[in-house]
């Protein structure tokens, strides 16, 4: 599939935007985190400017941009349209948190509520952007369990280590986050290594005999119908090259896992500025090894339609 960078900016964003919203909310409601107002504040609009810039981005892969909001019509049939209806709730509840924890500086009664729901909102909305990938039969490495699963623990992982950043920075941190950030990351690593070996041995769901019904011999495409590349070999015949893959592959795990894994057990182990630093750090580099994963994610998804054209 055609990687769009749009699309792989906004699963990157939004999943690290919710993530850290809901760990965030959570953590507040839980009293493990102060009701403070520059915390608050630059949390909160930490998590929402990811999540609204990443939902932003992704209306650049539409081919009528003006048109998005006819997709919320569709939410009975449409993965995509229910991402949509979710996302938009979940900013009520987050609004409300938001004011009550920032302007009020509480986070019990009423603030408590829209955090659980905003929190349970950021989750909705991560598994239906993932369902909009694991809903596509055509696409064989998507189709699989392994998706839904892969979007909520890389969606956890960004947010445990922007949160552990946040705090660090507030002079509030606590080891146990720092732990669970860098769990969470290992796990990350080691589930996107089960994704990657399942679909090394995964097939194509169809093949040319049994898409036109010729039990006999080997079917082969000898000319495509057209003399121009289309939309669907633009969107739906990208390759990449193994090569290429297994450089990118190589990228992602030491960006997006390893040293962030690194940087956060530094960070555990040394303490103090030189901890906070390396706390800090653990976000660009992993939310810029993210990008490259997202790309995979994509550019080697194959779509069905390609037996159509032999590619």
């Amino acid at each position: 599939m055609h990687p769009a960078y749009s699309v792989i900016f906004f699963t990157t964003a939004s999943g690290a935007g919710y993530g850290l919203l809901a760990l965030l909310a959570l953590a507040a409601i839980a009293g493990l985190v102060p009701p403070n107002f520059w915390l608050g504040l630059v949390g909160m609009g930490l998590a929402l400017g990811l999540v609204s810039a990443g939902l932003l981005s992704s209306t650049g892969h539409l081919g009528r941009p003006e048109r998005a909001w006819r997709a919320f019509s569709q939410w009975r049939t449409s993965w995509l349209s229910r991402e949509g209806v979710a996302a938009v709730a979940t900013y009520v509840p987050t609004g409300l948190f938001a004011i009550g924890w920032i302007f009020l500086q509480r986070v019990d009664g009423w603030v408590a509520v829209a955090g659980v729901l905003a929190a349970i909102g950021a989750v909705v909305t991560i598994c239906t952007t993932a369902m909009i990938y694991a809903s596509l039969k055509p696409v064989a490495e998507w189709h699989t369990p392994y998706t839904l699963p892969s979007y909520l623990i890389l969606a956890a992982m960004s947010g445990a280590v922007l949160l552990n950043a946040l705090l660090a920075a507030f002079s509030v941190g606590f080891p146990a986050l720092t732990v669970i950030a860098l769990a969470a990351t290992l796990l990350g690593w080691a589930w996107k290594r089960l994704v990657w070996m399942q679909n090394a041995r995964m097939v194509m769901p169809a093949t040319l005999n049994s898409a036109t019904g010729l039990t006999g011999g080997a079917v082969r495409s000898i000319e495509w119908p057209h003399t121009e590349a289309n939309y669907l070999l633009k969107e739906m015949g990208y390759r990449i090259a193994r090569k290429h893959a297994a450089r990118l592959r190589l990228i992602a795990q030491v960006t997006a896992f390893l040293l962030p894994a690194l940087l956060l057990a530094l960070s555990l182990l040394v303490g103090g500025p030189v901890g906070i630093l390396a706390a800090l750090a653990a976000v660009p580099v992993q939310l810029g090894g993210l990008l490259v994963e997202r790309w995979l994610f994509f550019a080697e998804a194959r779509h069905v339609v390609r037996l159509y054209y032999g590619v």
